[in-house]
């Protein structure tokens, strides 16, 4: 009786963990470059000084989809997606490193290059600044030009080139921002020349709005049958204590 209620539980715990994730997955189907959230589920045996005789359910391998999502062209300057494999690095409030396929980037009121989130998007050299009011064109390698908006497209100036990373998929983890970041034991992401922009394009989010509506229904009646079977469990235990009253 008390293996299938721990058991029960920690599933009807885990299915409420993944209910979230979806719905995080569907709030963000039009969230440009985003990248959906995947939990799995597995039993671990839970181990004591006593023989092992129950088991609980955890998410296991918890990561991303790391499909492309749909390109569109926009024809703005400053939209830029990674083509294939690849990441932009940002600087997050403090001053570590992450990684995102968020690319329309924007201009604060200091000439820092940001993304839509005001994360500071990093070139070679530290965070990319640009002349205020300046005309700029970013290349496939990442190399930003600025122009006197005024000035034609004549006498541009290099102001920097956007860190472009390929770290391997396994040494990344994904934060609850949707940045990515190297695993504590990984590697720093060194700057990969392969990697190339697609600039005046946006890439779209990787979340099927159809699918994730499945995964809800399908996590809401798993909810429902962890509950159903600790009522069972509930009703096994109150017969048994009728019985042994009655004896």
């Amino acid at each position: 009786m008390d293996r299938m209620i721990y058991t029960a539980m920690s599933g009807a715990k885990q299915a409420m963990e993944q209910q979230a994730s979806v719905a995080n997955n569907m709030a963000n189907v039009s969230t440009a470059g985003f990248k959906a959230q995947i939990n799995n589920f597995r039993a671990v045996p839970v181990v004591g000084d006593q023989p092992v005789t129950r088991a609980m359910v955890v998410a296991t391998t918890p990561g991303a989809d790391f499909s492309p999502g749909v390109m569109t062209q926009t024809g703005r300057p400053l939209d830029v997606a990674v083509k294939g494999d690849g990441w932009l690095a940002v600087q997050l409030p403090g001053g570590a490193e992450a990684y995102t396929r968020v690319g329309n980037l924007q201009v604060g009121a200091e000439g820092q290059l940001m993304t839509l989130d005001s994360y500071p998007v990093l070139g070679n050299a530290g965070p990319v600044v640009v002349p205020p009011g300046s005309k700029l064109v970013v290349a496939g390698d990442g190399l930003i030009t600025a122009f006197d908006p005024n000035g034609g497209a004549v006498g541009g100036a290099e102001v920097g080139r956007l860190k472009l990373v390929n770290p391997a998929r396994a040494d990344l983890l994904r934060g609850e921002d949707g940045l990515f970041r190297t695993k504590p034991d990984a590697a720093p992401a060194q700057v990969d020349p392969a990697v190339r922009l697609s600039v005046g394009t946006l890439e779209g989010s990787n979340v099927n709005s159809v699918e994730v509506m499945v995964q809800m229904i399908t996590n809401a009646r798993l909810y429902e049958m962890q509950m159903k079977t600790i009522q069972t469990a509930e009703t096994n235990d109150q017969q048994a204590n009728r019985l042994l009253s009655t004896s």
